[in-house]
């Protein structure tokens, strides 16, 4: 099934109670000192109407005192796997996926009272589609009756059709209290990070967004927390943390990468070159460094392994061109040097390739991004064996046509739209027309600053000015070329 954008809208899941299952699903449960409240969880798991043979679960026990246990569950499979190294959510996440066997991850808190079909309608989406990651409905109080859902998820799908209408920004309402996730699609994502130990959710998420997922809100795959949530209760806080590392993780939150200059763990933009003649090339890159996008890093594509360390003539190296390049971007920490373009550059959110010898505009990248399609097609030149283009290409767009299989290209612009655009209108030129790259964004940003200064002390001088003219006992005719040839300049 091909959903464009997040719009799973075309998808008609089976009615519940009204189909066969046939995928596995294992429920994994990080938790830590809580055995009241995971006995009560586990009772829930237990009355569930998917069938048991499908179903199993894993508790990671993240180093309690003492050790979790499962009680006796009936026919419900229940294994406690021991946090051995490190702790923390994500390790703990990250624990349980790996001991894992069902075809279906379902992430569940260990504080969660389920109603009784609410496995079954999250694993009727994935059964329809193996790119689905499914979002559980969550109301936070003593009882499903008097439960509230948390403001900022009730918004969010109001806004946008239940998620219908997010686009890019669907996986923000991923989160780790009860969402479902195909194991292999998990894989391909990279999984959970264990490094982290607060909003490694939203960050899988992120990631699961740029693997090709569709992110669905079930209504009908109810679930009651008992008491507000920590992010209700100290909402403040938990930003206040979350978004210290947060803008590293996830390029698209631009909010958080507020620095004009310092550099990112995850680009925003993966700029790829093919290696070849040195000037030439050097434009190139020097081009996509010097954009109004910072976090921009460049792939130099070439055969860097002739690049030996034996003795040759410096100067009639027969891979001179190739050397100097590795010479010039050698300690630059934003180019890298690979044998091969990349297939994806997930978690980058975007891939530009441009051929060597054409030059970005200072705000190319930027208005490219910009485009809400999946391929953005830059018209560079017309050469013998067709159109010579510059690509932008949406990884989440290609990431979910690989899922598919077939005409990459084709399959982008159904789901996503596709775009070709003239080299001149966004500011693409050859190495030889381009203005030589100048100046510097923070120079211009200080010299903005003084002149604003500027500005308002004479504005606050007028202001003055203006009030001894409207006071009686100091009005007088202003001397020629004085106060009206002053005010004339100015206002």
């Amino acid at each position: 099934m091909r959903i464009r954008h997040n719009d799973y809208g075309v998808l008609s899941p089976p009615v519940i109670g009204a189909w066969t299952p046939e995928l596995s699903v294992t429920v994994v449960i990080p938790a830590y000192d809580c055995q009241d409240e995971l006995d009560r969880t586990l009772a829930t798991l237990t009355a569930q109407t998917y069938p048991a043979h499908l179903l199993d679960v894993v508790v990671v026990d993240d180093g309690s005192d003492p050790p979790l246990r499962a009680r006796p569950t009936g026919a419900l499979a229940v294994r406690v796997v021991r946090v051995e190294d490190g702790w923390g959510r994500g390790n703990a996440r990250n624990t349980g996926a790996r001991a894992a066997t069902g075809e279906v991850i379902h992430w569940l808190d260990a504080d969660m009272i389920l109603a009784p079909d609410h496995i079954e309608a999250h694993m009727r989406w994935h059964h329809l589609i193996d790119h689905a990651v499914v979002i559980g409905d969550i109301v936070f109080g003593t009882g499903f009756a008097d439960g509230a859902a948390q403001p900022y998820t009730a918004k969010m799908l109001a806004e946008t059709r239940r998620l219908k209408d997010a686009g890019a920004s669907a996986y923000l309402l991923h989160t780790g209290a009860t969402t479902s996730v195909p194991a292999r699609l998990l894989a391909d994502a990279g999984g959970v990070d264990p490094r982290l130990n607060m909003a490694e959710d939203t960050e899988l998420g992120y990631r699961l967004a740029q693997a090709g997922a569709v992110f669905i809100p079930d209504g009908e795959a109810r679930s009651l927390h008992v008491g507000e949530s920590t992010v209700m209760r100290r909402q403040q806080e938990v930003h206040r943390h979350n978004w210290s590392f947060l803008g590293d993780h996830i390029p698209d939150l631009r909010w958080l990468r507020g620095h004009p200059r310092r550099q990112w763990l995850v680009p925003y933009v993966r700029v790829v070159v093919e290696a070849g003649g040195y000037e030439e090339s050097r434009a190139t890159v020097d081009s996509a460094l010097a954009g109004s996008v910072p976090d921009v890093a460049v792939t130099l594509v070439g055969p860097w392994p002739l690049l030996t360390g034996g003795r040759r003539s410096s100067l009639d190296d027969p891979h001179l061109d190739l050397r100097l390049l590795r010479n010039l971007y050698e300690h630059e920490p934003r180019v890298d040097f690979a044998a091969a373009a990349p297939v994806s550059v997930a978690p980058t959110p975007y891939l530009l390739t441009v051929p060597r010898g054409w030059v970005l505009g200072a705000d190319t990248v930027a208005r490219l991004v910009a485009r809400e399609e999946g391929l953005v097609s830059v018209a560079l030149a017309e050469a013998a064996e067709g159109v010579v283009a510059a690509r932008l290409e949406r990884t989440a767009a290609f990431a979910r046509a690989r899922r598919i299989g077939g005409d990459l290209d084709a399959l982008v612009d159904e789901m996503f739209g596709s775009l070709w655009v003239g080299a001149a209108e966004y500011g693409v030129t050859t190495a030889e027309e381009a203005e030589p790259l100048a100046g510097d964004p923070a120079k211009w940003r200080a010299l903005a600053a003084r002149r604003k200064d500027e500005i308002k002390a004479l504005q606050a001088e007028v202001s003055r000015l203006k009030r001894q003219l409207d006071t009686p006992a100091t009005v007088a005719r202003p001397r020629r070329g004085g106060l009206s040839t002053f005010l004339r300049r100015v206002i």
